[in-house]
């Protein structure tokens, strides 16, 4: 029987974070920053470090040794603001980020909650980035609390399941 994992209940306090935001389109950048900053230490995180690097396509090295060199982590939260233009640059960088990102998280086994948003247009970015109402790095900084409290509990209920025997078949 699988034991279930309630991820949306209080996080425990006392988590270590991370967030690696890039530099370019830093108007909406520092916003999401601010704003996951911000709802973490509001939910008692007892340590939030940010790295600052040149731009989106910088930051899955850093998560990755991130990753590497801090195991404690509870969650690492990545922030950048990719806007489309007229080449198909925009799209090559979405993609190799996003696929770097899930396998950081998958090698590490640290939540990396990927919030490096690829935009048409600085109206889309205003309001995902900028707006009182929705912010994702407000959404972001919820989601590494809630996979913190998962993957807490997670770890806590290490205890081997059908001793000596198969899982059940489908």
């Amino acid at each position: 029987m699988l034991k279930s994992v309630n991820s949306t209940s209080a996080p425990v306090p006392g988590g270590h974070f991370a967030i690696v935001a890039s530099q370019y389109n830093a108007r909406y950048v520092d916003a999401m920053s601010r704003a996951a900053k911000r709802t973490l230490t509001q939910n008692g995180a007892a340590n939030v470090q940010v790295v600052r690097v040149p731009g989106a396509f910088e930051i899955p090295v850093v998560v990755a040794r991130l990753a590497r060199t801090q195991p404690d982590l509870s969650a690492i939260i990545c922030l950048g603001v990719i806007l489309r233009g007229e080449t198909t640059h925009a799209q090559h960088i979405g993609e190799a980020v996003s696929e770097a990102l899930m396998q950081i998280q998958t090698r590490h086994e640290i939540p990396v909650i990927h919030e490096v948003l690829l935009l048409e247009n600085e109206g889309q970015a205003k309001v995902r980035c900028l707006g009182k109402n929705h912010n994702r790095g407000t959404e972001a900084a919820q989601t590494a609390l809630k996979m913190a409290v998962a993957m807490k509990r997670l770890a806590l209920s290490k205890r081997p399941m059908n001793k000596g025997r198969r899982p059940p078949s489908d």
